[in-house]
Parts: C-alpha cells; structure tokens; sequence
C-alpha cells in the first residue's frame, strides 16, 4: 500500500468505516488511482502537449474551439466541478493544433484549482504558444462543493472568463467571441 492508499484506508477508517470490510477494501487503491489520474496535469507540461503543433498561417480571423468539456476538482474541498470552457484567440501569423487547445484546457483543469485561475492559466497557455493578437476563455461550469454539501443548490453555474491583448482592448472583438460562443 502506497502512502496515498494508506492515507485514504485512514480517512475511511476515520469516518466510522472499516476499511476491511470486503465493499471498501480496494477502495484506497482505487481512490488512489482515480486520484491521480484527476490530477495528471501536475505531472505534464505545456511544451510536451503542444509537441510542435504550432504553424505558420496568414489567417486574420478569430478562432475558437467551443463546449470542450472539463472536470476538475476544486482546491477548497476536492470536490468535482464540471463544465466547458470556450477558447478563441486572433492568429499572430501561427496557429495551434486543434487538438491542443483541448489538451490544454485538459492540462490545467486535472489540477487541484478554482476555476477563476483555470481560466486565466487556459488563456495565457494559448496566448503563450501561439503569441496571438489576443485570447478569449469563457468557462461554465457546475460546482458539486456547492451543489452537494453547504447551500446545497443545484441550479447556478459559475461562469469566469480572461480576454487578453485585442479581446480585453477592443469592445468588437470581444462582443463577436462571446455573440459566437452564445
């Protein structure tokens, strides 16, 4: 048994458990597990996601990549919130993979995290490898810290969002991204 298993058969234990009993005697090492898969994004970087996947272009025009799902686990609590995120950026004479801005939102949000820096960190991921003119990321997600312990409500979404260089100066610009992300 790991550190991580042995630390989790005592916080069941500690809850009033028996973490022999035969439902719950796995259960530290697959808690681990998943635990560490939720959190694979402390042991990624953004270099090794984006793997080259940068290219020269000419195009002029917004970007975006809309309703990439998201799960992660906020930092207060370790409990899921789950959304999408929607990311636009204006190409710098380079674009990114398609599938790396997916792979980014995946590389912050499997992090221990609240979502106003989840979506700051998206945007000045994108704004990083790709030196757009600017970036956008909106986030919309549902908080089950929220929804299942303390007020208990199951309705509100929590939506944040980071506009960077052209999206933050230009009223145009950001009024387009978030009129196309609607």
């Amino acid at each position: 048994m790991n550190d991580i298993e042995h630390h989790l058969a005592a916080i069941i234990q500690n809850l009033g458990e028996d973490p022999m009993r035969e439902g719950l005697r796995e259960t530290p090492k697959r808690a681990a597990n998943a635990l560490r898969y939720l959190t694979k994004g402390y042991r990624e970087n953004l270099q090794h996601i984006i793997n080259g996947a940068v290219f020269q272009s000419d195009i002029s025009e917004m970007v975006i990549v809309k309703n990439i799902e998201l799960y992660s686990l906020c930092e207060h609590h370790l409990l899921p919130f789950i959304g999408k995120c929607h990311v636009a950026y204006l190409p710098n004479g380079k674009v990114l993979g398609l599938s790396k801005v997916a792979r980014i939102v995946e590389l912050y949000s499997r992090r221990l995290q609240i979502q106003e820096n989840l979506t700051k960190q998206i945007a000045d991921a994108i704004m990083e490898v790709t030196a757009a003119k600017g970036v956008g990321v909106i986030i919309e997600a549902k908080h089950l810290c929220m929804l299942m312990r303390g007020v208990e409500k199951q309705q509100p979404d929590m939506t944040t969002s980071v506009m960077l260089g052209t999206f933050r100066e230009d009223s145009r610009t950001r009024m387009e991204f978030l009129s196309l992300v609607k």
